[in-house]
């Protein structure tokens, strides 16, 4: 019997840790320097995920995950309760706003047993950052879930837009979040999902300033990725669906829209987050904002 993921056998040595902290691109230089340390690691090239997680697992890596692991499917995470009439809420939740919550995979415990998107990966210590949440009120901010994880577990994996950053860039689409080393912004919507038993609220978009040249060719790339949000809700003139300030987002940090750009609205996974906090689910574990769970599985895979 091959060890589980994780065990001695397969954590990596301080030595092999430092190899592959010199193999991340530039956000461990963000997650460094926000601890006023310097980072002169080399940038040789992407980590696979096994190796990404490795870092994340050891807390050498806690920032967002936006530009990490390019070509793989990135994830948000969401954790209830088995016996919580609102876990079987929410996968009807998902599969009636599914551009909204696209969902991947659903795990029972914290350990993915299955290589459909990552054979052995623990849950509880493979996200850079995680949200606990108790009767619809944020708790507090962790690096390591595993002191909250329910004892019977059902945890809900959906698609991130990081998934097509890479095929963004390939056409020549850059992305401003991931260049000047911050999160995404975040904006809460006047946009109504469609409500599943106790859960209801307002979707939650991410922006991106493109190029008003470019718009067309985002949506075009974009549209290949239904399991990772798609295509935007809304280009362009954000008091449409009730965003007021650009400069304020509700999540990450704000991204100057220059002259020449247009900013384009996508579906976001923190969508789930503010729905359990209007319906104040009695407790719920998630992703922190831009905090992905990164897959083994190639980003324009479907699903």
């Amino acid at each position: 019997m091959n060890p589980q993921y994780g065990t001695p056998t397969n954590t990596p040595t301080p030595s092999q840790l430092q190899h592959l902290k010199l193999g991340l691109p530039g956000a461990l230089a963000r997650s460094q320097a926000s601890k006023g340390k310097k980072n002169n690691a080399a940038r040789a090239g992407a980590l696979t995920p096994l190796q990404f997680r490795h870092l994340v697992r050891s807390k050498h890596f806690t920032s967002p995950t936006n530009g990490q692991c390019p070509g793989y499917l990135q994830c948000n995470l969401v954790v209830l309760d088995k016996h919580d009439p609102a876990a079987f809420d929410f996968m009807l939740f998902c599969q009636r706003n599914r551009q909204a919550c696209p969902l991947i995979e659903v795990v029972e415990g914290p350990i993915i047993d299955n290589d459909f998107v990552a054979q052995g990966a623990d849950l509880r210590t493979d996200v850079p950052k995680y949200c606990i949440y108790r009767d619809g009120n944020l708790e507090t901010e962790v690096e390591d879930a595993t002191e909250y994880w329910p004892e019977e577990s059902v945890a809900f994996l959906i698609g991130c837009s990081f998934t097509y950053d890479e095929a963004l860039v390939s056409g020549g689409i850059p992305l401003r979040s991931a260049e000047e080393g911050k999160n995404v912004p975040m904006y809460r919507t006047n946009i109504a999902c469609r409500e599943a038993g106790s859960l209801r609220g307002n979707m939650v978009v991410s922006m991106k300033p493109i190029k008003a040249r470019d718009v067309a060719k985002e949506v075009e790339i974009t549209a290949k990725f239904p399991h990772a949000h798609g295509t935007p809700v809304c280009v362009g003139c954000p008091q449409a669906i009730g965003i007021h300030d650009l400069g304020n987002p509700d999540w990450g940090d704000s991204i100057e829209l220059r002259d020449d750009e247009v900013p384009l609205f996508h579906a976001c996974g923190v969508t789930p987050q503010s729905i359990l906090l209007e319906s104040k689910v009695k407790f719920a574990i998630t992703h922190a904002a831009g905090h992905m769970f990164v897959t083994d599985r190639l980003s324009e895979e479907t699903v």
